[in-house]
């Protein structure tokens, strides 16, 4: 099957350049970016791909299928959409754009907590399929009533967010004064100025919030508030006592994102849940951490029969999402790479930047004589 892209982009290197042209310096900084000193965001991708397939050529001619099933779904491939705060600040309504776009090409779509689109408003785009990641409320009443919206909207699965103690560290952040909406310093101001397509369609959808939380917040807050309000409503340190209580309240599927360890993923076992997503938030929490690949491999290996096993962080192609289902990951979800592409084509990026990776991942498929994502660990080269 050939799915179309827009042939002047081909690669997600080429959304990217054009995504950093096209927003302000504040807003591609914050999507690119990863904290401190940028090691683990470098080596998430670097060390993923020096995974190698070995190609076999002389077995019989196959029809590749990208179909995967996860959680009692068949999806039409083996990638998700993952969780992205912020959305609508590194381009406007692009929430609703890639919630739109999965749904159409039968893929996951994960909506983060703290971005820019309600639980819903996404509902309705995807008919109650989406996913949604949580981070742990201060509060038991306000985690029920997220819980409780999230079972009204019908939404499938509920990631809970593990990997976030503490907000990383992140230079660029700081230096541009980032905060919802940024803060209009001369150089934010210049910036904006200078990117006239995104400031007209940032005034025809609004100044960007936090649609899921809105509810919740007092109104005319100012900035020090919205900051003191967010410190103070949510508590990112995840335990055994949240999980379980959640466990108690939500009867569909549960899935741990975050695990880095073997010590939080054989606690994700013992309590039950469904899947985990093994991931270092995509390099934005802690430079001094292992790539998101290299923790994998050990949990894959001893935990691969016990529980579902997928991964992010790190992945950017379709040849990634071969190396990281090669190494043993189940299913995979991508973030940057989709919020490039819809920076930097607006409504048309969801569908083009899903076009390339399903385009991308069947090549190599039939290049290397795999059949089914299934099949990707057969023809992983292992190392002496």
């Amino acid at each position: 099957m050939k799915w179309s892209y827009n042939p002047n982009y081909p690669s997600i290197d080429d959304l990217r350049e054009k995504a950093k042209r096209r927003i302000p310096r504040f807003s591609f900084e914050y999507l690119d970016g990863g904290c401190n000193e940028d090691v683990n965001l470098i080596k998430n991708t670097r060390e993923l791909r020096e995974v190698e397939l070995v190609p076999v050529y002389l077995n019989p001619a196959i029809e590749v299928n990208l179909k995967t099933e996860l959680f009692g779904t068949t999806y039409d491939a083996p990638f998700g959409i993952a969780p992205v705060g912020l959305q609508g600040l590194i381009w406007p309504n692009s929430t609703e754009i890639l919630a739109k776009a999965a749904h159409q090409h039968n893929i996951p779509f994960i909506l983060s907590t703290v971005t820019t689109s309600s639980i819903e408003r996404i509902s309705e785009l995807t008919e109650g399929k989406a996913w949604f990641q949580l981070y742990h409320p201060a509060e038991d009443a306000l985690r029920d009533d997220i819980i409780k919206r999230l079972k009204d909207a019908t939404y499938d699965v509920l990631v809970l967010l593990c990997d976030v103690p503490t907000f990383g560290y992140r230079p660029r952040d700081i230096r541009n004064g980032l905060a919802m909406p940024p803060s209009m310093s001369a150089r934010n101001i210049l910036q904006i100025l200078g990117k006239p397509t995104w400031a007209i369609n940032t005034l025809l959808h609004g100044t960007p919030e936090f649609a899921t939380l809105k509810p919740y917040m007092p109104k005319g807050q100012s900035m020090k508030q919205l900051g003191q309000f967010m410190d103070k409503t949510f508590s990112g340190k995840m335990n055994r006592d949240k999980i379980s209580a959640i466990r108690d309240k939500w009867n569909g599927k549960i899935v741990l994102k975050g695990v880095a360890s073997e010590a939080d993923a054989e606690m994700a076992v013992q309590l039950g849940l469904d899947g985990i997503i093994v991931s270092n938030h995509g390099g934005r929490q802690i430079d001094a951490g292992e790539s998101a690949i290299h923790s994998m491999l050990p949990i894959e290996k001893k935990f691969k029969n016990k529980i579902k096993i997928m991964m992010d962080s790190g992945i950017r192609s379709g040849p990634d999402i071969a190396r990281a289902m090669a190494s043993g990951a189940a299913f995979t979800f991508l973030g940057r790479t989709f919020m490039y592409g819809v920076a930097a084509l607006g409504n048309a990026g969801g569908d083009h930047t899903i076009a390339i990776l399903k385009t991308q991942l069947q090549q190599v498929m039939n290049q290397i004589g795999c059949q089914s994502p299934t099949d990707f660990e057969k023809f992983l080269k292992t190392r002496d």
